[in-house]
Parts: structure tokens; C-alpha cells; sequence
């Protein structure tokens, strides 16, 4: 039975096959509801793209907000699959989850409402923009290298989600890579509107993509803007000592797509074994790139045909969904475990 709590009715939600309960308000969704009460579900975009929340609505009253069919096709809906993130609450539900680590079930950091200052916006290729941001003096935010926040306008919606590029130990300083998308509400803000000084609302951390330990070989596979989490995982370890086999593959379009190639360099350098592999798929003629070409998950697979990884295979991919399914056929194919596979797919807003 729903209950009262403040003015709103609430409900329980019971996640299985974990045993874990929490309460949601009437018409709120399931993943705002965990995340309020510090229950970490496995999740990705939020808007119902990607389908990393996706689970199986096992009993109980609900209604689903939009969503794309190609993360939860019809069939699948009408067989109980629900996306979390876009799950509203009518009754006491029943969720079976399909995802999720029950040694992490709980936030790490919490989620809070930070103001921050632009202290820099610099383009990087001609569509990836570098966003600097300094905390407000007395503001405290934690996060771990890979998740990502929303940014707003004070007060303004909609909010946007971007990955950290920076690194954890100077959480009063973040920065991000984003990507500029033509029309696009934050680009053109980015793009036209802001400038130095301007003040900009952070909420988060967001996300389950960070690194874990293991002994396996890392393959880090990104493309445009999925730099970001990526950059900002492989420098927490070189921070911290953590030197493991590293294949780092990016892809970009063309030679103009490419950006901190000198910073990568040094990254290198700080590892025993790292191989960086930057791939084009659209190098121009008279482009004089000696490198792979093609799409990079083709780059990749090529090279583990030559190249077979005899210690196992841990994967980071962050970028397009369908850069992402590709390279994780790729790496399964090699060898490498669902569980030792993480990414983050760079989706479209669709708010």
C-alpha cells in the first residue's frame, strides 16, 4: 500500500534479486527515486536511449515516459522490460534488475547541486570543445574518474550531462570535452552565449563507469567526445602508480579530428606498456596520415587478430551506441567477458 510522506503518496519499490527496498513518490521514476535515496542502479544516459537500466517489471501499476524503441523495442516492452530511468510509479512495484553488482549497490559520493564558474572555453577540434570550470569558494563535490554530472543555467532547464575530463584529487576544478552539435541547446549556449565569469549549476556525479582492478589487458576504445571519461580514468592511474597493458584505439574522421596528441605522449610515458592507436575513417587525399584507416572497430579487430591477448581482455569504451555495440561483438569475440566490459554510450538529448 502507498503511503504519505510530506504531501506526496509514496510506494515501495523492491529490487530482486538483491533484497534491496526504497520508497518513490507517485509518478516519479525509478532511478531519480534510487539515486535520492542513495541506491546505485545500474544506468547510462537517463533519457532512455541507451538501455543500460533496462529490467523487468515484475509486478505493480506503472507508466513508461518516451523512450527510443532501439533501446527498448516493442517486443520487449510488451514481455515486462522496462528502462528505470523513464519508469513512473502508480503502486508498490516488483523489479527484477538484469545489471548490477551488489558490492556497489550504494553511492559512493553523493549527488549534489554545486554552483561552478567558467574559467575557460577553448575549441579543440572543429567540434569539441573544452569547458573549464572552478567551483564556487565553500562548495564540496566528489567524484570518480569516468562519471559525469548535469550542467545547467542557474535555475534554467533543460540540463545536459557531460563526463569529467579532470581528475578526481582537484574536484574543485572540472573540465569537460564537449562535443558541438549544430542547433543544439548547449552547443549554441556553449558556442555563442557563455563566456568567462559566467556561473553554471553542476549536478551529480552520475554514472557507473569507472575503473575497476584487474589483471587482464586494458583495451580503451573511444571516438569524439568519449575522450573525455576515458582521458580522465587513464590519468587517475598514472596518478596513483597503476601501470597495466594499456591499447588505447580512438577514432576520429579526419587528421582535424584529432586533439591532445602531445598529452597522450606523455601519458605514455608514464606507463611500462601502452600502445595508443588512432584510426580515421575519412582521411581527405591529401591528408598525409601514414596510420590505420577505416572504422575504428575494425582497426580493432584487426589488430587482436595480429595481436591475441593472452592475459584477458578488461574494456572501457566510451562514444556512439553504435561504435560501442560494435566494439563490444569485437572484444567478446577475443575473449572478453560481459563482466569485464564497461561503457558509456555518448546518446542525443532528447530533453
Amino acid at each position: 500500500m502507498g503511503g504519505e510522506w510530506g504531501s506526496a503518496v509514496t510506494y515501495k519499490v523492491k529490487f530482486l534479486p538483491v533484497n534491496v527496498e526504497i520508497e518513490i513518490e507517485e509518478g516519479e521514476k525509478v532511478l531519480d527515486a534510487a539515486f535520492r535515496q542513495g541506491v546505485l542502479l545500474a544506468h547510462g544516459c537517463r533519457e532512455g536511449q541507451c538501455s543500460a537500466c533496462k529490467s523487468v517489471m515484475v509486478d505493480g501499476d506503472f507508466d513508461l515516459d518516451r523512450y527510443s524503441t532501439f533501446a527498448l523495442p516493442d517486443y520487449e516492452a510488451e514481455q515486462g522490460y522496462v528502462l528505470l530511468c523513464q519508469t513512473l510509479a502508480y503502486s508498490d512495484l516488483t523489479i527484477e534488475l538484469l545489471n548490477y553488482n551488489e558490492e556497489h549497490m550504494f553511492l559512493d559520493h553523493p549527488i549534489r547541486t554545486v554552483l561552478a564558474t567558467v574559467t575557460e572555453i577553448r575549441r579543440l577540434t572543429r567540434d569539441i570543445t573544452r569547458l573549464r570550470l572552478r567551483l564556487k569558494e565553500g562548495a564540496s563535490f566528489a567524484f570518480k574518474a569516468g562519471q559525469y554530472v548535469d550542467i545547467r543555467l542557474p535555475g534554467v532547464d533543460p540540463a545536459r550531462s557531460f563526463s569529467m575530463s579532470s581528475l578526481p584529487s582537484r574536484p574543485e576544478e572540472l573540465e569537460f570535452m564537449i562535443k558541438i552539435i549544430p542547433g543544439g541547446y548547449f552547443s549554441t549556449l556553449l558556442d555563442q552565449r557563455l563566456q568567462v565569469g559566467d556561473e553554471l549549476e553542476i549536478t551529480g556525479p552520475f554514472g557507473n563507469f569507472y575503473y575497476r582492478d584487474g589483471r587482464e589487458d586494458m583495451y580503451v576504445i573511444g571516438g569524439g567526445a568519449g575522450m573525455a571519461p576515458l582521458w580522465s580514468l587513464m590519468c587517475e592511474m598514472a596518478e596513483k602508480g597503476i601501470d597495466r597493458k594499456i591499447r588505447f584505439f580512438y577514432g576520429a574522421r579526419t587528421t582535424r579530428d584529432l586533439f591532445y596528441l602531445d598529452e597522450i605522449r606523455e601519458l605514455q610515458g608514464r606507463f611500462s606498456d601502452f600502445v595508443f592507436v588512432p584510426a580515421l575513417s575519412e582521411p581527405a587525399e591529401d591528408e598525409a596520415w601514414s596510420g590505420p584507416t577505416g572504422l575504428i572497430t575494425d582497426v580493432l579487430e584487426e589488430y587482436l587478430e595480429k595481436h591475441p591477448s593472452s592475459a584477458g581482455i578488461q574494456g572501457y569504451l566510451c562514444g556512439p551506441p553504435p561504435m560501442i555495440d560494435a566494439a563490444i561483438r569485437v572484444l567478446k569475440h577475443h575473449g572478453a567477458d560481459d563482466r569485464n566490459l564497461f561503457y558509456d554510450k555518448f546518446t542525443a538529448s532528447t530533453r
